[in-house]
């Protein structure tokens, strides 16, 4: 980008003139010129060719071998390592550990900050060092925005802009983004922002009957709500605004930023949920402090989140009707409060020796309550308290000793202790009703509400993890690692809060999974303990450069893993159901998991007329299982593969990919989950730098095959989803073909 010089009294009419209220978005932010603490990972550099092409930040991470995703709204996938997903990885956005506040997690932490505003990140693929987050089991995620860039010594005013704008033809997806920053040698403000639209997409082929979104169109309980064409995936639609603005303040070897998250989703739909999000308003506030003194390097922050999260039924989707006509819909509403403090020191003891303490502290409160709808008897005149003052407070201390004990040899041990306590207030049903209505007087030791009030609701669990780590580089050309972690994640707040269990509608509302299968929680639950093992050869040339192939297996043992059971197994009568899913309730048992990872890269020719070429390639292969049940796990990857030809010429860059997934045919009995069939896609990706503009086109799926997502879960996206006339035996299909343009210009 280009630096302009101004002089110093500008600034002053530029603050005035509210030049640094233009939304706008910088990609490419020098390092702060503070000495860097180091970090203890590769980074992992963001392939700029996947950012136009997704509105879904957690897609921009598809590159690492280690991942793949559960599908939800547009702009809310949930990562998933090696089979372990959501709340058992630990996600850090600029530092912040945000918590989903929806008995669906339509609002998980990465669907807080927009694919333009992230600069890097970083991926934890089970063996996660204890500084970086505790309370998971599967690993860590870090990502960050643009860190604050300061004008040079002698340098007046640094001032940077930058403005994209996008169109991908499948479901006419189309947005802005724009990005503006100003800063002295001391004082740094920025601004980012985005604004994202898209309809529908359709899959690659006709999967269903074309028609009204309603099936069951002769109910007098629904109404039709519109046409869907047979290939059109309903409730795939979105709409997302994301602002932010942050603040810096630079002193010799001391930086104080500041920065302050809005977003607003007016609407998004949900798939392979029964319910969709329409209205997700949240507000971060985040503190953050770094330093660097003669004994090493002190980091602190402060946080604050609080999200406003309704859900309705969607366009897509049916109102259930009274007798009178009069829409009652289903309105759920949900408000979550996350504060946060963690402080970290780094001691440099001796040329070998680094050791990290450090402390945190995470105070969680959610209210999650839908109001009556009448004239319908069946959801009145209550509002039903599904959480009620629901806490989850965590207190961790955490000490890493590094020591780098030759050019050669690297060790690293960790220790993390955490308390974490649960709790949540006293419960009500729609009504006071007992029988099919399922709720009965809460002032009732014998009602379903009745008997979770007097029960006692007040659970800590104190957790240790441990990891030990080390790594041999015997030249230049070879790594290999060694790691184990003890790492320990309590329940969330539905899993042991959850608790009507006598009414298929309300089961449906708490599910974390997208399976169309109704939960209910127990309070018994225990805290999830995974003892992980993994070995890394990483072998490459010495610049690493021209080529390099890594090797990572891996095998993980869960002690009282959380998963699914049958009603009887816990204890509960569960309302029976015959629309071909079940209601279900969680336990405790154990499980393994392994796989490998593999990936590599090789450049096959430089310095020709035609440009340069290199080959990349991941393999990933991995399985799950409950040792209890003999079951396997739900929503495991099955054995994939990506290959890609890369060339670049001049400022001209192209990349030939292929993604190759084999059939999954392992899939959960007790939660009813369906197989899918193996696929191969080709995609088309090109992109032209110049000076001040970049032009990026796509075409994703060229041959528009049809193909069901693994790891989509239960087509719900249409139809009276709360009575039988859902589609049944449907997973979620991918997206066919799409033609994607991106033009970004800089200043």
């Amino acid at each position: 980008m280009q630096e302009i010089k101004l002089k110093k009294n500008i600034l002053s009419s530029i603050l005035t003139s509210g030049l640094l209220g233009i939304v706008a978005f910088n990609t490419a932010a020098e390092e702060v010129s503070l000495p860097a603490i180091e970090v203890r990972a590769e980074k992992f550099h963001i392939n700029e060719m996947s950012r136009p092409n997704t509105s879904d930040t957690a897609s921009i991470l598809q590159d690492q071998p280690s991942l793949s995703f559960y599908r939800a709204g547009g702009v809310s996938s949930l990562p998933v390592i090696h089979g372990l997903a959501d709340d058992r990885i630990r996600i850090k956005v600029d530092g912040m550990d945000l918590i989903s506040s929806c008995a669906n997690h339509m609002n998980p932490p990465l669907s807080y900050i927009a694919p333009n505003n992230v600069e890097n990140t970083q991926v934890y693929a089970g063996i996660s060092p204890v500084s970086l987050g505790g309370d998971s089991i599967a690993g860590t995620i870090l990502v960050n925005s643009a860190t604050p860039e300061f004008a040079k010594d002698g340098q007046d005013l640094l001032i940077k802009a930058e403005i994209g704008t996008f169109y991908r033809s499948n479901n006419d997806a189309r947005g802005v983004n724009l990005s503006t920053s100003v800063a002295n040698e001391k004082v740094y403000m920025r601004y980012t922002g985005s604004t994202v639209e898209a309809n529908n997409y359709t899959a690659g082929g006709h999967f269903k009957p074309a028609g009204l979104a309603t099936i069951n169109a002769s109910s007098d309980r629904t109404k039709d709500r519109g046409y869907l064409d047979s290939d059109e995936v309903g409730s795939t639609y979105y709409k997302a605004r994301n602002h932010a603005l942050a603040f810096g303040l630079q002193h010799e070897n001391h930086l104080v930023e500041f920065k302050l998250g809005l977003q607003d989703i007016p609407k998004q739909g949900f798939v392979n949920q029964r319910m969709d999000m329409t209205g997700n308003e949240a507000k971060q506030y985040n503190l953050s402090y770094k330093g660097q003194y003669g004994w090493g390097a002190l980091e602190a922050r402060a946080y604050h989140e609080n999200v406003r999260h309704n859900m309705q039924f969607g366009d897509d989707k049916l109102y259930w009707y009274g007798a009178t006509g009069t829409v009652a819909g289903m309105p759920m509403d949900t408000e979550g409060r996350t504060t946060g403090l963690n402080v970290k020191g780094e001691f440099k003891l001796t040329e070998r020796d680094t050791l990290s303490i450090g402390a945190e502290y995470q105070r969680y409160r959610l209210d999650d309550y839908w109001l009556a709808s009448p004239p319908s008897m069946m959801m009145a005149p209550n509002t039903f308290w599904n959480i009620n003052n629901g806490q989850r407070d965590r207190y961790d201390v955490f000490a890493e000793w590094q020591a780098k004990w030759s050019e050669q040899w690297l060790s690293q041990l960790g220790l993390r202790s955490s308390t974490v306590k649960m709790d949540t207030g006293r419960v009500q049903g729609y009504n006071n009703m007992g029988g099919m209505m399922g709720y009965g007087n809460p002032n009732l030791a014998n009602s379903i509400p009745g008997a979770f009030n007097v029960a006692d609701r007040s659970k800590t669990d104190n957790n240790i993890d441990v990891t030990a780590l080390a790594r041999y580089m015997p030249n230049a050309s070879q790594t290999y690692e060694l790691g184990y972690a003890l790492k320990t994640r309590s329940p969330n707040v539905y899993e042991r809060f959850a608790w009507s269990n006598n009414n298929s509608m309300v089961m449906n509302m708490n599910n974390l999974y997208g399976d169309g299968n109704g939960y209910v929680g127990n309070l018994n639950l225990k805290a999830e303990k995974a003892h992980t093992l993994s070995v890394t050869a990483n072998w490459h040339d010495a610049t690493q450069e021209n080529w390099s192939f890594k090797a990572t297996p891996y095998f993980t043992y869960v002690s009282d893993y959380i998963d699914a059971v049958t009603c009887a197994t816990v204890g509960k009568v569960c309302a029976a159901r015959g629309d071909g899913f079940a209601n279900l309730s969680l336990d405790n048992q154990s499980a393994r998991l392994y796989g490998i990872d593999v990936s590599g890269k090789m450049a096959l020719a430089s310095g020709t007329g035609l440009g340069s070429f290199s080959a990349l390639g991941a393999v990933n292969y991995m399985r799950g299982k409950n040792n209890t049940t003999d079951d396997d796990l739900y929503n495991i990857m099955p054995l994939n593969a990506k290959f890609a030809l890369e060339h670049q010429l001049g400022s001209w860059t192209n990349t030939i990919q292929a993604k190759l997934v084999e059939s999954k045919d392992n899939v959960q009995e007790v939660r009813k989950e369906l197989k899918t069939a193996g696929f191969g896609l080709l995609n088309l990706y090109s992109s032209y730098d110049w000076k001040h503009a970049r032009l990026d086109f796509a075409v994703e799926n060229v041959f528009d095959k049809y193909y069901a997502d693994p790891l989509g879960g239960a087509y719900l996206g249409q139809g009276a989803t709360m009575g039988t006339g859902v589609l049944h035996n449907l997973t979620v299909p991918g997206m066919g073909r799409s033609v994607n343009v991106s033009l970004t210009l800089k200043y």
